[in-house]
C-alpha cells in the first residue's frame, strides 16, 4: 500500500500541493470575510449565501465554454496566471463603497476563471502521480483542503473580529499571491497534454463524449448533486448563527478531514465500491435533526459527522479515473470540479431562497432531505445496471507512460 511519505518524494507533488493549500487558505478566509460583509449591509440571507458560494455558479458557464483549454494550455503559465487574477480581484472586493451588483460581478469572472483552474489542477495531479496513486494523492489534496479551511475559518472569524470583514478579505488576497508565487516558482515547466486548440465547439463535443456513458453520467451525478445540495445547507451558516459561524464551517472541515484520511488510507479496495453511496449518505442524514432545534453542541456535533460522508467523493473520483481516457483527464476533472461547484452555487441560491421564505433552519431539512433521495436513487440505478459498467473508450497509449509512471513531459 503506498504511503504519504512517497507521495512527497514525487517530484512536483509538494508545489502542488502547497499551492492548493495556499488558495484554500485564501478562498475560506476571504470568503467569510466577505458573506460577513455582504450579510451586515443587506441582512440578506440569500445575498450572504451568494457571497460565499455563489462564484461556484459561474462553474456553469465555465464548464460549458472553457474546460478545453484545461488540457491545452501549459499547466505551470495557467495555474500561476489563474491565481494572480484571484488576488487581483479579492483586493478590488475590499474597495470601501463598492456596490453589490459590482461585487457579484467580480465574483462571477472569478467563478469563471475557478473552472479552468480546476482542470488545470486536477489533470496536472493525474499527470504528477501514477495512476494507482491517484486516489491517494487526492485523499491528501482533500485532507489539506480540510485542514486549511479548519485554519481558514478560524482565521478568518479571529480577523473579522479584530481586523474587520474588509480587512479579512485582503489577507485572503495576499494568500492568492502566495499561490500565485509558489506555482510559478514551485512547478516544472510542462507541455500541454493535448494537442490543438481550445474552442467553445471543443468544449462541447468533449463534454457530450465524456457524458455518453451512462456509468460516467452517474458517477458524475453522484459528485455533482448529493454534495451540492449539502453544501447549501452549510451556506446557511452565516444566517444560522452569526456569532458561530467559523466554528460551524471548522467542524465541517475537520469532518471532511476525518473522511478523507479514512477513505484514502484505511478502506480497502474491495470495500471501496460498497460503500461509496452508503457513505455519500450520511452526509445528508445529520442535517435532518437539525428539525429538532437542537443546542449548539449537537449542531456542532451533527455537522462534524455529517462532513465525514465527503469521503465518498474520492470513491466516486477513482470510478471515474478509470472510465476516462488519460488524455482527457484534465478535461473530465475539470467537468467534475466545475459540476460540483455549479451545484453548490445553485444549491447556495436556493438555500438562501428557501430561508427566505421560511428560516435558515427549515431550508437546511428541506434540502438535506432532497441529497438523502438523490443518493439513495443512484445507489439504486447503480444496482440494477447490468454488471460493473466498463469503460467505453480506453486511454490512448500515447499518453499512458506519462500517467502511469508519472514522468515528466517537457516543452
Amino acid at each position: 500500500m503506498p504511503r504519504y511519505r512517497d507521495l512527497f518524494r514525487t517530484p512536483e507533488f509538494t508545489p502542488l500541493f502547497l499551492t492548493g493549500s495556499a488558495q484554500i487558505a485564501a478562498q475560506t478566509v476571504a470568503g467569510l470575510g466577505l458573506a460577513t460583509l455582504v450579510f451586515r449591509a443587506t441582512g440578506s440571507p440569500l445575498l450572504s449565501a451568494l457571497a460565499l458560494f455563489g462564484p461556484s455558479l459561474a462553474q456553469l458557464i465555465g464548464a460549458t465554454t472553457l474546460l478545453s483549454a484545461a488540457d491545452r494550455l501549459p499547466p505551470r503559465a495557467a495555474l500561476a496566471g489563474i491565481a494572480l487574477f484571484f488576488a487581483l480581484g479579492t483586493a478590488v472586493l475590499a474597495v470601501p463603497g463598492l456596490p453589490t451588483w459590482a461585487v457579484f460581478a467580480i465574483l462571477l469572472a472569478e467563478g469563471l476563471a475557478a473552472s479552468l483552474g480546476g482542470g488545470v489542477r486536477h489533470g496536472l495531479l493525474n499527470e504528477i502521480l501514477p495512476r494507482e496513486d491517484y486516489l491517494l494523492g487526492r485523499s491528501v489534496m482533500n485532507m489539506a483542503s480540510g485542514i486549511w479551511q479548519i485554519v481558514g475559518f478560524a482565521t478568518g472569524g479571529v480577523l473579522v473580529t479584530l481586523l474587520s470583514p474588509r480587512g479579512t478579505v485582503l489577507v485572503g488576497a495576499g494568500l492568492y499571491l502566495a499561490a500565485a508565487l509558489l506555482s510559478r516558482l514551485g512547478l516544472g515547466e510542462r507541455s500541454p497534454r493535448a494537442a490543438g486548440r481550445a474552442s467553445v465547439a471543443e468544449t462541447w463535443r468533449t463534454n457530450r463524449r465524456l457524458l455518453s456513458s451512462p456509468a460516467r453520467r452517474r458517477c458524475y451525478l453522484a459528485l455533482w448533486v448529493p454534495n451540492g445540495l449539502v453544501v447549501g445547507c452549510e451556506s446557511l451558516f452565516v444566517p444560522y448563527a452569526p456569532e458561530r459561524a467559523g466554528l460551524l464551517f471548522a467542524c465541517g472541515a475537520l469532518g471532511m478531514l476525518a473522511g478523507d484520511v479514512a477513505v484514502g488510507r484505511f478502506v480497502p479496495a474491495r470495500l471501496r465500491g460498497r460503500i461509496r453511496f452508503p457513505l455519500q449518505a450520511l452526509l445528508a442524514a445529520p442535517f435532518l435533526l437539525f428539525a429538532l432545534d437542537p443546542g449548539l453542541p449537537v449542531v456542532l456535533a451533527l455537522v462534524t459527522v455529517s462532513a465525514v460522508g465527503f469521503g465518498a467523493s474520492l470513491l466516486h473520483q477513482e470510478r471515474l479515473m478509470a472510465l476516462v481516457p488519460a488524455e482527457l483527464s484534465g478535461h473530465a476533472l475539470g467537468l467534475h470540479s466545475s459540476g460540483m461547484l455549479a451545484l453548490q452555487g445553485l444549491s447556495a441560491a436556493l438555500a438562501g431562497t428557501l430561508a427566505q421564505f421560511t428560516s435558515p433552519r427549515t431550508g437546511m431539512v428541506l434540502l438535506a432531505l432532497a441529497s438523502l433521495t438523490v443518493t439513495l436513487a443512484l445507489a439504486r440505478a447503480d444496482r440494477r445496471a447490468d454488471g460493473p459498467a466498463l469503460p467505453t473508450e480506453a486511454p490512448s497509449s500515447a499518453s499512458r507512460p506519462s500517467v502511469r509512471t508519472g514522468r515528466r513531459r517537457t516543452a
